[in-house]
């Protein structure tokens, strides 16, 4: 045991270990999944893209939501239904998701259309108010249309009308 006291280590073996575990443990704080979102039904606005109009997203399983758009355009009108999966950055209150899903619309010059949508956001839950903040990008293919595909961002704000529950018999499947 003296022996190992008499020897000096230069600091710079535990700095690469500090770095490594600090590195370790904030690549896990990103990854781990929600706790639960603090919402399970929130409707509002939407706009971006050239387009505006409502969104409401409901809670159908832990994690996961099923989006409903419906978008007005100075020639056009759609409606859009995603699933989207949940995941949180440092917590339940700034959360990313992805997903997909499909819309159907009609434009003034080029008649019915519809396609295939994906999309990837982020939405942040204002801290004692009953609001969410989300920007997203939502690529889309589209047949019967003009435009094959469509590349848009778009911003929403949305009210929560039904808060997440802690309790309840679905409980268990928080784990999924």
């Amino acid at each position: 045991m003296p022996l190992l006291r008499s020897i000096p280590l230069p600091p710079q073996v535990f700095q690469g270990h500090i770095r490594r575990w600090g590195f370790s443990l904030l690549l896990i704080a990103l990854t781990l999944p929600a706790a639960g979102q603090k919402y399970r039904t929130a409707a509002g606005v939407r706009s971006g893209g050239g387009s505006y109009g409502l969104t409401i997203q409901q809670l159908v399983l832990p994690k996961t939501t099923l989006e409903g758009l419906a978008m007005f355009a100075p020639r056009e009108r759609s409606v859009t239904l995603l699933a989207e999966r949940h995941f949180g950055i440092l917590g339940p209150s700034l959360n990313y998701y992805f997903g997909a899903g499909g819309h159907y619309g009609r434009h003034r010059d080029d008649g019915q259309f519809w396609g295939f949508d994906g999309i990837i956001g982020a939405e942040y839950k204002v801290a004692f108010l009953p609001f969410v903040l989300a920007i997203d990008f939502k690529p889309t293919i589209e047949y019967g249309s003009a435009d094959w595909n469509r590349f848009p961002t778009a911003v929403s704000v949305r009210y929560i009308f039904i808060k997440q529950k802690k309790t309840g018999i679905f409980r268990a499947l928080d784990k999924l």
